[in-house]
C-alpha cells in the first residue's frame, strides 16, 4: 500500500512537467527555428554588420516575426524599433615611428574617438603582449592605468592582432566603452623612442534595437526581458573565397531563440508578468543596443533578463546543457534547475571564468544597474574556430541543440513569468 501511494505522489509531482513538455514539443517546432536561423545567417544578410544594408534586412526580418506572432510595440515607440543614434568616428591616417623607422601600416592599429599626437614620455605606458590567453587580463590591467597605452603584440599572434586591425579600421563608437586612445603594433621590439599620430573623422548615424512586448496580465509593471543581438562582423577579409562572416551561432541562434520564446509565449497567453523580447544592435562594436535599451524602462521593475548567446554547439558538459554566466551571483540558476525537475536538461555555471563573459555581452548593463541579468549559452568559447570568422555559418550549427536549450528555456522561465519565482538581485556595480 505505502509503494502504491508513493507512486501516485511521485505521477503528481511529475504530470505537470510532462504537460509542460508536451506544451513545449508542440509549439516549438524544428522546422520554424531552422527558417528562421536560415534566414538571419544567409548571405543576402551580408553578415549584418552595424550601420550596413544587411543589419537593416535583418531588422525587418525579425519585425516580421513579432508582427506575426501578435506583439505590441514597447511603451513610446511607434512600432518595434527602437531607433537611436550613435556618433562613429573612424581613424585617418594614422602613424607610427619607432627609434626613428615608420612603422608598416599593416603592422598597426589605432583605436580611438579623438584626434592625437604623442611622443614617448611618462604619461604612455607601453606594455607587450605574449600571450593570447592572458591578454584580455593584461590589456584589461593597461586601460585601468589611465595613462596613454602603446600595445606591442608578439609576432606569434598574428592572427589575433589582424582581428583587432579589421574591427579599428571600422572605427568606434564616441563615448563607448574605451576611454583612451590604444595604439597596437605587431612584431616589433619595444623602442627606446616612438611617436603616434591619428586623425579621425566622424559621422552620426542610426541604430535600432527591434522590441516587442506581452503586456502581463495581473503584473504589467513587472518585466521579464528576453534579449539576443542581431548584429555581427559584417563582410571580413576573404578566407578560401569567402568573406562574409554570417553570424550563424553569434548570434543568430541567439535571436532565433527570442523570436521563438516570443511565439511560444504568446501562444500560450498566460503570464503574469510583462514580457518584453528584444534583438539588440551593435553588440559587437561596444554593446550600445543593451545600453540604450537599459536606459528606456526603470531597471527596478525589471525582473530578470533571460540574455541568449550563441546556443549553436554542444556545451562542454554535453548535450541537454548549457551554461549561464555570473551563476554564483543571483539564484537565476538555481531557479530555472528546479523548473527542470524531470527533464534530462541541466543548467551548470560558467566554465570559463577567465574569459569574463557576465561582463562582455548584453546582460552587462542591466547587470550593472541591479537586474539579475544573465547570459545563457552553449558555446566552448576557448575551443571554437569557428568564432568571430567567416566559417560561422548555418552549416556548422547543431540545429538539436538549438531546439533543445531553446525549449529548456522555455520550460524554465515558467514560473518567472507567471510571478511566482523573482531571482536576487544582484548588487549594483560601483562606478
Amino acid at each position: 500500500m505505502k509503494v502504491k501511494i508513493l507512486i501516485a505522489i511521485t505521477a503528481l509531482a511529475v504530470s505537470p512537467i510532462l504537460g509542460f513538455c508536451q506544451d513545449v514539443n508542440k509549439l516549438i517546432k524544428q522546422d520554424d527555428v531552422e527558417r528562421i536561423i536560415k534566414t538571419l545567417s544567409a548571405d543576402d544578410m551580408e553578415g549584418r554588420g552595424t550601420f550596413t544594408p544587411g543589419i537593416e534586412k535583418a531588422a525587418k526580418v525579425i519585425e516580421g516575426e513579432f508582427k506575426a506572432a501578435g506583439l505590441k510595440p514597447m511603451a513610446g515607440n511607434a512600432g518595434y524599433r527602437q531607433t537611436f543614434s550613435q556618433i562613429r568616428v573612424v581613424p585617418v591616417n594614422p602613424k607610427v615611428v619607432f627609434d626613428g623607422m615608420a612603422v608598416p601600416d599593416e603592422k598597426v592599429a589605432i583605436t580611438t574617438s579623438t584626434s592625437f599626437s604623442w611622443k614617448s614620455d611618462s604619461t604612455v605606458l607601453i606594455t607587450t603582449l605574449t600571450d593570447e590567453k592572458t591578454y584580455r587580463s593584461q590589456l584589461g590591467t593597461a586601460m585601468r592605468s589611465g595613462k596613454k597605452l602603446l600595445v606591442i603584440f608578439d609576432a606569434s599572434m598574428a592572427g589575433l592582432f589582424k582581428k583587432v586591425r579589421d574591427r579599428a579600421i571600422k572605427g568606434s563608437i564616441a563615448g563607448g566603452r574605451q576611454a583612451q586612445p590604444i595604439v597596437y603594433v605587431l612584431g616589433v621590439a619595444q623602442p627606446k623612442a616612438f611617436e603616434a599620430s591619428c586623425e579621425v573623422k566622424s559621422q552620426e548615424l542610426p541604430l535600432s534595437n527591434i522590441v516587442g512586448v506581452i503586456p502581463g496580465k495581473t503584473k504589467p509593471d513587472e518585466y521579464v526581458v528576453f534579449g539576443g543581438h542581431y548584429d555581427h562582423l559584417g563582410i571580413l577579409k576573404p578566407m578560401e573565397g569567402d568573406s562574409i562572416a554570417n553570424g550563424a551561432d553569434d548570434d543568430a541562434s541567439g535571436t532565433t531563440a527570442v523570436i521563438t520564446l516570443a511565439k511560444y509565449y504568446k501562444k500560450l497567453n498566460n503570464n503574469e508578468r510583462t514580457l518584453v523580447f528584444v534583438a539588440f544592435t551593435a553588440e559587437e562594436i561596444g554593446g550600445f543596443g543593451s545600453q540604450y535599451f537599459s536606459k528606456q524602462l526603470n531597471p527596478d521593475k525589471v525582473v530578470t533578463l533571460f540574455n541568449i548567446e550563441m546556443i549553436g554547439k554542444p556545451a562542454k558538459f554535453g548535450q541537454n546543457s548549457a551554461f549561464i554566466t555570473g551563476f554564483e551571483r543571483s539564484d537565476f540558476g538555481a531557479i530555472l534547475q528546479k523548473n527542470l525537475e524531470g527533464t534530462a536538461f541541466k543548467f551548470y555555471p560558467d566554465p570559463y571564468p577567465e574569459q569574463n563573459l557576465f561582463y562582455r555581452s548584453d546582460n552587462a548593463t542591466l547587470a550593472a544597474l541591479g537586474v539579475p541579468a544573465h547570459t545563457i549559452s552553449t558555446d566552448q568559447i576557448p575551443t571554437d574556430k569557428f568564432y568571430h570568422t567567416v566559417k560561422d555559418e548555418y552549416a556548422t550549427l547543431d540545429i538539436n541543440n538549438i531546439v533543445a536549450t531553446i525549449r529548456a528555456i522555455a520550460l524554465s522561465s515558467r514560473s518567472i513569468v507567471s510571478g511566482k519565482d523573482t531571482p536576487t538581485r544582484i548588487p549594483k556595480l560601483e562606478k
